[in-house]
């Protein structure tokens, strides 16, 4: 059960109705449940539009720029989302990182908080600055160098808001408790520790 009311369209402020707006115009009705609210962070992005709007905004930046290919920012999502353990986040993206081509070991590996066996360098070196940003906010020298012949300076930029912005979600999906659609199965035990293996 979420810690926020869950808020339809007619319960808003007009400022939250336009955030409201601004979200389904983008993501099309997906992310509206059959109770007629909205699911994952969503919810939270309405109750204060004021930084729910500029969050939105970023996050379309982030996903869908021209920089990273869908294939890799879906790596770094779940990546980061598995550091939290945000199960919303993962749901949402896990299957759309297979879709993307990401291989299913390598999605059981980063869930379990293994190492994975990239067979693609770029998978490899994109997962290596996504782990090592969301468990420390740094990166070593070498895991910069290799993200940064990648990806180029504007590609690194790109990388780390994404993880940046990921970090946000799962803190808003956890904190508010956002919980899973009716039929989706969690990814990790009740009450395990985020980052814990």
């Amino acid at each position: 059960m979420s810690r926020l009311p869950r808020l339809r369209h007619d319960d808003l402020d007009p400022a939250g109705r336009q955030v409201w707006d601004e979200i389904t115009g983008s993501r099309g009705d997906t992310v509206i449940d059959d109770q007629g609210t909205l699911i994952g962070p969503f919810n939270a992005y309405v109750t204060a539009p004021e930084v729910g709007r500029q969050l939105s905004a970023l996050g379309q930046a982030v996903r869908f720029g021209a920089v990273l290919p869908p294939r890799l920012s879906e790596l770094a999502i779940i990546t980061v989302a598995a550091r939290w353990r945000a199960e919303f986040e993962w749901w949402a993206h896990a299957r759309t990182a297979a879709e993307h081509g990401i291989p299913a070991a390598v999605i059981d590996a980063i869930a379990a908080g293994g190492e994975p066996d990239f067979a693609a360098a770029d998978e490899r070196a994109v997962h290596a600055v996504a782990r090592q940003l969301a468990a420390s906010g740094r990166l070593d020298p070498g895991v910069f160098e290799a993200g940064r012949a990648l990806l180029g300076e504007a590609g690194m930029v790109h990388l780390v808001a994404l993880c940046g912005y990921y970090t946000t979600v799962s803190f808003v999906l956890n904190a508010f408790e956002v919980p899973l659609p009716a039929d989706a199965e969690p990814a990790w035990p009740a009450g395990q520790e985020p980052g814990r293996r």
